[in-house]
C-alpha cells in the first residue's frame, strides 16, 4: 500500500504542473481588440482597425493621422453597417466575417453608427 501511495504522488504532481502552467497562459484576448467577444472568429489583429463583435464597435474611440486606412471587420454573428453620422461614408451591409475598409484624409471627430443596430456607436478622430 505504501509503494503505490509513493508511486502515486509523482504522477499527481506532474498532473498538477501541467493543468497550472496550462491555465496561467490563458488570460485574456489574445492581443484582439473586440471588445472581448470575436464569437469563436480568430481573425488576426490589424492595425488601425475597429471591430465588431457583441453588438458594439471596438474600440469605442479610435485616434489616427490624416491619411489613415481603418479596416472595419464583422466578428459578429449578424450583419452591420459602418455609418457615418455627417454622411462622409457609409459601408453598406457587412455579413458576418467581412470587413470594410476607408480612407481618412480630412482631419476631424467622425461620430458613426450601425444602421441596423442603432445602439451601436463610435467615433474616430483624425489628426493632422
Amino acid at each position: 500500500m505504501k509503494r503505490t501511495i509513493l508511486k502515486t504522488i509523482p504522477i499527481l504532481l506532474l498532473a498538477s504542473l501541467v493543468y497550472f502552467t496550462s491555465c496561467s497562459k490563458s488570460g485574456g484576448s489574445g492581443g484582439y481588440n473586440n471588445g472581448g467577444n470575436n464569437n469563436g472568429n480568430n481573425s488576426p489583429p490589424v492595425a488601425n482597425s475597429v471591430t465588431m463583435a457583441g453588438m458594439t464597435f471596438g474600440p469605442g474611440t479610435l485616434t489616427v493621422t490624416k491619411g489613415t486606412t481603418v479596416t472595419f471587420i464583422n466578428n459578429d454573428n449578424t450583419t452591420h453597417t459602418v455609418t457615418a453620422d455627417d454622411a462622409t461614408f457609409d459601408s453598406g451591409n457587412i455579413a458576418a466575417g467581412k470587413s470594410y475598409t476607408h480612407t481618412f484624409n480630412v482631419a476631424g471627430t467622425f461620430d458613426y453608427h450601425c444602421q441596423i443596430h442603432s445602439p451601436m456607436k463610435a467615433s474616430i478622430t483624425v489628426t493632422e
